[in-house]
């Protein structure tokens, strides 16, 4: 437990704040943003000043974008190719597949079970 003597007095504490709000004020109100030519340290890449890019970095960028697209076109155009010519017996068996699992959904969904 604190003694008397131990804790501060409050006028001493408001008398300092008092003196201390200029300080205060002055560091709250200049301006937040470093000079341009003081050193940054790590921040993070939202923060970091943007620098353009030059027409030949886009375009290879650009480029680098459309040739993995294209790729993946590609892929995707080959899976659904090799899906095409199915067999008349997998055919078969996936609708047969479907039916039944329609048939075990409609069972169920309805009350068929409970009696």
């Amino acid at each position: 437990m604190n003694t008397p003597e131990e804790r501060p007095n409050p006028d001493d504490a408001l008398a300092r704040a008092r003196s201390a709000r200029e300080q205060m004020a002055a560091a709250l109100t200049e301006d937040q943003e470093p000079e341009p030519d003081e050193p940054l340290g790590w921040q993070p890449i939202w923060k970091r000043p943007r620098k353009p890019k030059s027409k030949a970095d886009k375009k290879r960028e650009l480029r680098k974008q459309r040739k993995r697209l294209q790729e993946a076109g590609k892929r995707r155009l080959a899976a659904a190719q090799s899906r095409r010519p199915r067999s008349r017996q997998s055919r078969i068996g996936n609708a047969a597949a479907r039916r039944d699992a329609r048939a075990l959904s409609r069972v169920r969904h309805s009350s068929a079970w409970l009696w």
